[in-house]
């Protein structure tokens, strides 16, 4: 592949994840894609064979399915959950396309969903080790794991900044240092960790 070509293709890209977000999948045409990428039609069926591939290339290409791979399985359960909680709250403020997307597919329940399972769902697999490693190992203290588990990843997948709250929001927004911080610290509490 040229890299004129590389470079045709993540404008398709691109300009999908803005569509898909904005519209919606099934909303969104292939020449409207096309019409925003500045790209000729015939290019979507050359470099993926139609929408619903370049649905799945969006992942290939925009989520963090390296970083998920590389994760250090000997970390603690308490640096496990603060990683994940770092990670997944800076990919939701970096793209937020992204998540637009994910959450409108699984709120319709697609059967797009099932290629976002195979990106997202080793991360939650291993929040819920974590999870399960230190509940036995005396440093969480929960009753069901799956209703934690449930209630962590609706935790970090709020969006706070959607107009619908803003009758209710009073502070200014936080860096996301600070959005970090103040989650992590409130599911540790809610965990109850026991520092030992």
């Amino acid at each position: 592949m040229t890299a004129e070509d590389a470079d045709i293709k993540i404008k398709i890209l691109l300009a999908a994840k803005k569509l898909f977000a904005q519209q919606g999948f099934e909303k969104t045409t292939i020449r409207q894609i096309c019409e925003v990428a500045g790209a000729n039609v015939a290019l979507v069926s050359y470099h993926f064979g139609g929408k619903e591939n370049m649905f799945g290339a969006l992942f290939e290409h925009f989520f963090p399915n390296n970083q998920i791979a590389e994760i250090d399985p000997s970390l603690t359960p308490v640096e496990g959950v603060k990683l994940i909680i770092s990670e997944v709250i800076t990919f939701r403020n970096h793209d937020e396309e992204l998540i637009s997307i994910i959450q409108q597919e699984i709120m319709i329940n697609t059967p797009r969903i099932r290629k976002i399972q195979d990106h997202v769902m080793p991360i939650w697999q291993k929040l819920r080790e974590w999870l399960e490693q230190g509940r036995d190992q005396g440093l969480f203290h929960f009753r069901s794991l799956d209703g934690t588990l449930m209630s962590v990843i609706r935790l970090m997948l709020f969006h706070r900044n959607s107009a619908y709250w803003d009758v209710l929001i009073e502070e200014e927004e936080t860096s996301l240092d600070l959005m970090v911080d103040d989650l992590t610290q409130f599911v540790l509490n809610a965990l109850q960790y026991n520092k030992k």
